[in-house]
């Protein structure tokens, strides 16, 4: 089994590379490669925004007659992803960079502008000095002065991360928190004296009413005590009185109690039935006989009589 991927390969003894014929290829052929946008651009058919590092499937070309210390420059073809139109750019390998051709406009160029602009006074400035020593001189002392205010500066800037350097942060932020509690307690405090000095004054407005309840109150007890009370006076009752009222109740209910007839056919037997029903009341009287006391009430006497009827009966 071969291998996948070959390292040696095999010549054999009568070899000669000189009769493989050779492709005849153009020198300006294209390839499909695949790169990013090397800058922002803004396309002018559209106008649409093509930020730094979109992808693209783009082609690639080698520019003719023209070459920078013998390295090749490169042209490359892509399209506006909105419109579709074509955008040209190439390398740049003096400035490694790249430069816009046509199909857009580069955007954000102020710090390669700035970075020409540099170059360019320094360029002038040598062609100065070349021909004129008092401009050397000059420009000697204003680097001078220059370098001596950078110098100031930097110092300035050195004593004050000094001084932020002694400060304790966290100090500051212990005496803050300090602080707060301190303000907490001292407004706790505060409303605890409010509340105690309106608890104070609510309790003085209570004492004068307080004073004329009490200077009103022995009328009422007078008038209380002028009236009688149901509940005394029957305790005040003698105990024969409501002694002779429990038995009258009792001989109440007794002359409720009717007894049932029963018929007989024998007139023995009738008669023995009149006897008991006459018996009755006979042994009722004997057995609850009704006090004569010289304090009975009027319902005692009523309950009596009563008695005496039935008995008659």
């Amino acid at each position: 089994m071969s291998e996948r991927k070959v390292l040696n390969k095999y010549y054999p003894p009568d070899f000669d590379p000189s009769k493989i014929p050779k492709l005849k290829l153009p020198k300006d052929r294209q390839y499909v490669v695949r790169l990013m946008a090397p800058f922002n651009m803004r396309c002018k058919t559209c106008g649409e925004y093509i930020y730094k590092g979109k992808k693209f499937n783009a082609r690639k070309e080698t520019v003719q007659n023209e070459a920078y210390l013998g390295l090749s420059i490169f042209r490359f073809y892509i399209k506006c992803t909105r419109c579709l139109a074509e955008i040209t750019f190439k390398t740049d390998p003096e400035n490694t960079d790249y430069t816009m051709e046509h199909g857009a406009t580069r955007n954000f160029q102020a710090e390669k502008l700035l970075e020409e602009e540099e170059k360019r006074v320094q360029k002038e400035r040598e062609d100065e000095e070349l021909n004129n020593p008092m401009k050397v001189l000059e420009n000697r002392t204003k680097d001078s002065k220059l370098e001596m205010e950078v110098l100031a500066n930097l110092q300035e800037l050195k004593d004050l991360n000094q001084r932020q350097a002694h400060v304790d942060f966290e100090a500051m932020l212990r005496q803050h928190r300090l602080s707060q509690e301190q303000w907490r307690q001292q407004q706790e405090e505060e409303d605890e004296l409010e509340t105690a000095a309106l608890l104070q004054e609510a309790h003085h407005r209570r004492l004068p009413d307080d004073s004329d309840s009490e200077d009103e109150a022995p009328p009422s007890r007078l008038q209380a005590a002028a009236r009688p009370n149901p509940a005394t006076s029957l305790h005040k009752v003698p105990k024969t009185k409501r002694k002779a009222e429990a038995l009258c109740g009792k001989a109440q209910l007794a002359g409720l109690v009717v007894p049932k007839k029963v018929k007989t056919e024998a007139k023995g037997g009738s008669e023995q039935v009149k006897v008991s029903a006459a018996g009755a009341p006979e042994n009722r009287k004997t057995a609850n006989p009704t006090p004569q006391t010289s304090g009975a009430s009027s319902l005692s006497q009523l309950g009596a009589y009563r008695d005496s009827e039935d008995s008659d009966n």
